[in-house]
């Protein structure tokens, strides 16, 4: 099993003083920073928006995963490759024209991710998943963190995995929310290929311990 891609989620980093997170997660062994924008329209939250982004990219030594939980995505993908995304990704759910948007991403120089809620299938994607740099499969309902971990993930795993290899694709399958220790091992056994945790990681003693106990497994 090759050593998973582990992205720390902002959403559950300390706002008050996110520099010194931010450098925690420089000097760790975390591979990205996952950042989940969300508009209070696709999901019942707002979190953050340019200006954070570019605070952090500011500071980041490590890619950032930009996570879209917005509606009309495609308006603002010139934006957020000025503020320092270099993974976007978006919703299945969210784009009326996914094809398009995917393109546009790519065509800004961003690498194209699309997410799914957990109640969309995954078949939907095969039309496009040859496509995709990613694909983000939601593994609690989207909005806040903290939740339970959904376990029809595993089987999703499965089947996109399926999916990515018949159709010779390349991408990375993520798996956000409920991510730890107690399940991190069967997500990567199953398939996945890079795992956010944000409150697991950011609520722990050793934020670089809990790290790296995720890089090990």
């Amino acid at each position: 099993m090759k050593t998973p891609i582990i992205s720390p989620s902002f959403l559950s980093a300390d706002f008050s003083n996110l520099k010194k997170d931010i450098e925690i997660i420089n000097n760790s062994k975390a591979d990205w920073f996952h950042l989940d924008i969300m508009d209070g329209r696709f999901v019942p939250n707002i979190s953050f928006g340019f200006p954070v982004v570019k605070a952090i990219k500011k500071y980041a030594t490590k890619p950032l995963d930009v996570h879209l939980m917005i509606v009309e995505p495609e308006k603002y993908i010139t934006e957020f490759k000025n503020a320092g995304a270099d993974w976007l990704t978006v919703h299945y759910e969210a784009c009326t024209h996914l094809h398009r948007t995917i393109q546009e991403i790519k065509a800004a120089g961003m690498k194209a991710g699309v997410s799914l809620n957990p109640h969309t299938p995954i078949h939907l994607l095969e039309d496009i998943i040859s496509e995709l740099d990613l694909v983000l499969l939601m593994s609690v309902n989207p909005g806040f963190g903290g939740q339970k971990f959904i376990e029809n993930t595993y089987s999703k795993i499965s089947q996109l995995k399926k999916l990515i290899k018949s159709k010779k694709s390349n991408a990375l399958i993520e798996i956000d929310g409920g991510v730890d220790l107690s399940n991190a091992k069967k997500l990567l056994k199953t398939g996945a290929d890079a795992l956010v945790a944000g409150s697991y990681i950011f609520k722990s003693e050793d934020v670089i311990k809990t790290i790296e106990g995720l890089k090990k497994l």
